[in-house]
């Protein structure tokens, strides 16, 4: 019986050859994996830091953003962020106009879950280092949060009229950054 040449199949050195070129790529994607899954984040603790960034932006947009600090006499019916040295022009802010930062009030600074002087609007919250979660406990161990907010322009929204809420969640030198923008569209809404 005579086998023509085309039907031979491959040889031992063909064959040999073929399983090295193979096992070289192979050995080069399972390092690539290798690298990829160590140098990654541990998707439970990047799940932690995303929960705790939202819940955390969600408290500070929560908060009314008023032409008056909440505390102030005519914050529930000031028209502008004025203010009125005669304190007799309910359309004007009598005591204090809101700004960005946190406030003295009788004596004591805005504090977050304070039950004295609370953080009572979106600005109060500018650069507020948190290490407890909304309820008052701790966040978990490693994780730390913090807050800026800035006056942005939005669509047409003038800066003044629109802030930029930053909250950044960090853990052993991963973090997760959210942003929201707060507009004035309510300011006379008092907590």
């Amino acid at each position: 019986m005579y086998i023509s040449r085309r039907q031979r199949g491959m040889t031992l050195i063909e064959l040999i050859v073929f399983i090295v070129i193979v096992s070289v790529a192979l050995v080069g994607v399972l390092t690539v994996l290798n690298v990829t899954a160590k140098s990654s984040s541990d998707p439970m603790i990047r799940k932690q830091m995303l929960a705790v960034a939202e819940a955390v932006l969600e408290e500070v947009m929560l908060q009314p953003f008023t032409w008056c600090d909440p505390d102030d006499r005519s914050a529930a019916t000031a028209t502008s962020a004025t203010l009125d040295a005669t304190a007799t022009d309910p359309t004007q802010c009598w005591d204090a106009v809101e700004a960005i930062g946190r406030e003295t009030v009788a004596g004591n600074i805005d504090a977050r879950l304070s039950a004295v002087s609370p953080l009572d609007n979106v600005s109060d919250y500018d650069a507020l280092a948190i290490t407890t979660g909304i309820t008052g406990t701790p966040l978990p161990a490693g994780y730390s949060a913090s807050v800026s907010v800035a006056q942005s322009s939005l669509n047409g929204i003038a800066a003044t009229e629109s802030l930029l809420i930053t909250v950044t969640v960090s853990h052993a030198g991963d973090s997760v950054v959210l942003q929201g923008y707060r507009t004035r569209y309510s300011p006379n809404s008092l907590p």
